[in-house]
């Protein structure tokens, strides 16, 4: 497998903006990981590919924002999820996207009971905890509970 090489592939290369300081870590730490993906890897070279223009694209989104919102949204994990998180967050909101989103928060409720409706006796109690949240939690949310309780 030949791979590409550009003018960025030299050991004097900014891989980050900001060099790391001793302070937030993990925020530098995944701005690494960001641009060494972008750089290439051994995987399927459908994925790399894909995966290459995600964290171009969310690099692209993130360097076009002011200093203090990235540190916000840095654990996003894909474009799409950074895109999101930007319209709920600022997009104005208006009377038909309410209606919109309570009706989309409605039908995840919905999934979410009858997710919960069929789990075994043995889930009894946790699901009763998590039918007994307000608001009710995102699907993957109660999963990541019912995980926990089972552990």
């Amino acid at each position: 497998m030949k791979l590409d090489r550009d003018t960025s592939d030299n050991p004097r290369a900014m891989l980050v903006s900001t060099a790391f300081d001793g302070i937030g870590y993990r925020s530098w730490r995944r701005s690494v990981l960001r641009g060494l993906f972008v750089k290439n890897n051994s995987m399927s070279p459908q994925f790399c590919q894909w995966e290459r223009c995600d964290n171009m694209v969310t690099s692209w989104i993130l360097n076009s924002l002011s200093k203090e919102i990235p540190y916000s949204v840095e654990y996003a994990n894909a474009a799409a999820e950074l895109w999101k998180e930007f319209e709920d967050r600022y997009e104005q909101t208006n009377g038909a996207r309410i209606a919109k989103e309570s009706m989309y928060k409605a039908e995840q409720d919905r999934r979410l009971i009858q997710f919960l409706m069929g789990l075994n006796e043995v889930y009894t109690v946790a699901r009763g905890s998590i039918l007994m949240m307000n608001p009710l939690p995102s699907l993957a949310q109660a999963f990541s509970l019912l995980v926990q309780d089972e552990k």
